[in-house]
């Protein structure tokens, strides 16, 4: 498996440890249907909670949070809305990036809560 797989692996491990020990409930992770993919889909009380994971080793090219675009934006929603007609779902709904940062043989997380909202159109 490549370096930066790995890294990305570990990124969600890290992130999904966060979560619950956050109190959430992780439902699904890595979900897809088609093209459409969901990193992290969790659950806290009545919030559904679609979690973008990025990981990065180092910031020399910026923070990780944003590589999350407005092309990335739109399509974690359509997935999102993917995921709820599929479970049937009827619920409030957040969209939180979580970032995992290695250097120096450390990492730092950030979870940003309400990091975007579905764009109107």
């Amino acid at each position: 498996m490549a370096k930066h797989n790995i890294l990305g692996r570990e990124g969600e491990e890290i992130a999904a440890r966060y979560m619950v020990e956050h109190g959430y409930t992780v439902l699904d992770r890595n979900w897809r249907s088609g093209h459409k993919e969901l990193d992290m889909v969790a659950r806290r009380d009545d919030t559904l909670v679609f979690l973008e994971v990025k990981t990065r080793c180092g910031r020399r090219f910026g923070n990780p949070q944003d590589a999350v675009d407005v092309r990335k934006i739109m399509r974690t929603v359509s997935a999102a809305d993917a995921y709820i007609r599929h479970h049937a779902l009827d619920m409030d709904v957040r969209f939180d990036i979580f970032t995992v940062v290695f250097e120096n043989g450390t990492y730092t997380t950030e979870h940003i809560e309400d990091a975007f909202y579905p764009p109107l159109q």
